[in-house]
């Protein structure tokens, strides 16, 4: 009855007819949030718009805005996973996932330089002879 009270009367349509709360939350959620297929084509879209991200007619601040769009999206579509019911070698592999990642980002985070200069001075600079 819970369910039943905090649908729309469209979301009621759906799930009226299902017999147990368990079938009606599959079904509100298939709805909402896709199956797996739907979810992984999701995710490889999202990568590609990350891929192939550029600026485009538009300000630093859009620009960053939409680049934290598609970065927000990919990581909540990440912890979505219900560990619960993860196989374990899907875990493995967004443990493996998650620790190249974290080593790309190591690689790439700029490496701090020291350049030392040596100070010669002349009996006559360049400007003493204009």
């Amino acid at each position: 009855h819970v369910i039943f009270y905090a649908l729309s009367p469209s979301e009621f349509n759906r799930v009226s007819s299902l017999d147990s709360a368990k079938e009606m939350w599959d079904r509100l959620m298939v709805t909402y949030e896709g199956t797996n297929q739907v979810k992984d084509t999701k995710i490889n879209r999202l990568v590609h718009d990350y891929e192939l991200f550029t600026m485009l007619n538009e300000n630093i601040s859009s620009m960053y805005a939409r680049f934290n769009d598609i970065i927000n999206s990919l990581k909540a579509i990440e912890e979505e996973k219900d560990l619960s019911t993860l196989p374990l070698e899907d875990l493995l592999g967004s443990l493996m996932a998650h620790e190249l990642r974290m080593s790309d980002q190591a690689k790439n985070e700029p490496k701090k330089k020291t350049i030392a200069l040596k100070v010669s001075k002349d009996e006559e600079s360049d400007e003493d002879k204009d």
